[in-house]
């Protein structure tokens, strides 16, 4: 049995983080899918250990017991060996026949196979917005999680998915201007199910900007002399970037509405865009600094 290098195989350290290793993992999971490669059983093997390599590295559990694994490898008799000469027969479930996983003998060894039913991690967290869920055999429901910004200007998402113990690599494009709630439809056979259909659930999720109905609100941070004497700044709407005027007196919490610059759907409706405000005091002073508030701490006596 070949001993398999996964982190070799990803082409990372084996200090590399987990961010490290779902980088690598998705730019190799895109370029060797069968879809991009078809009729190339090489990529098509190479896509096989892509995954099965991602599935160990991407645990951490599953990460440290290989690690733990790896580290006695060698001293068992080089790059190959038999694992019933080492004990390892049965061990944690393992059987040499290749319809026990999808996975190779060597994963078989370390995480289990024979009558274990696989249990492959969920791999929904593989490219960032995605989760999923199979219900019946002809159709796949899942959620399609995007920002406000990705939701109001279209993009395109890549996920992976598993179906019928296949790790399939998705290209979505999503319209813009759909809205929370909406679904995507995309036929099976991107994933090779010819006879089924996929739905995808748009979730909208608040980062620098959050989304109410229609219309979108943006916090912003102001010096305590902003709010105290008023002042302007330059924000990025939906749609264009405007001078918006800081009232005086202004508190934390308090809104400026700006008209019909908030989030416009597919049907054309648009919101409106809020800015709302934040003081925030400096940590550190400068010496000029600290004397001013000084200077307007003696003058509140």
């Amino acid at each position: 049995m070949e001993y398999k290098d996964y982190y070799k195989i990803l082409g990372v350290e084996k200090k590399a983080t987990q961010a490290e290793i779902k980088s690598a993992f998705r730019k190799l999971a895109k370029k060797y899918h069968p879809d991009m490669n078809p009729g190339d059983k090489k990529a098509e093997k190479m896509f096989k250990e892509v995954n099965e390599a991602y599935e160990v590295l991407g645990d951490e559990n599953k990460r440290k017991e290989y690690d733990s694994f790896g580290k006695g490898f060698s001293f068992m008799g080089g790059q190959n060996f038999d694992p019933n000469k080492y004990g390892f027969k049965g061990f944690r479930g393992f059987s040499s026949s290749s319809e026990s996983s999808d996975f190779s003998d060597f994963f078989n060894l370390i995480f289990g196979g024979g009558n274990r039913q696989k249990t492959s991690r969920s791999t929904s967290d593989i490219f960032s917005g995605f989760s999923s869920r199979n219900v019946p055999k002809s159709r796949f429901d899942l959620d399609l999680e995007l920002t406000v910004r990705e939701a109001y200007e279209g993009t395109t998402k890549i996920m992976n998915v598993s179906v019928n113990g296949r790790n399939e690599v998705l290209e979505v494009k999503v319209p813009k201007g759909i809205t929370k709630g909406k679904k995507i439809k995309v036929r099976g056979e991107k994933i090779g199910e010819k006879n089924s259909e996929i739905f995808l659930k748009i979730k909208i999720k608040d980062d620098d900007l959050s989304l109410d109905g229609l219309d979108v609100t943006k916090k912003i941070d102001i010096k305590p002399y902003q709010a105290a004497l008023g002042s302007s700044v330059t924000v990025q709407t939906m749609s264009k970037k405007i001078q918006v005027n800081i009232p005086k007196g202004v508190s934390s919490g308090n809104k400026v509405k700006i008209n019909n610059q908030g989030f416009r759907d597919m049907k054309g409706n648009l919101g409106d865009f809020y800015l709302e405000f934040r003081i925030v005091v400096p940590k550190h002073l400068s010496e000029e600094e600290k004397k001013a508030y000084e200077k307007l701490r003696d003058l509140d006596r």
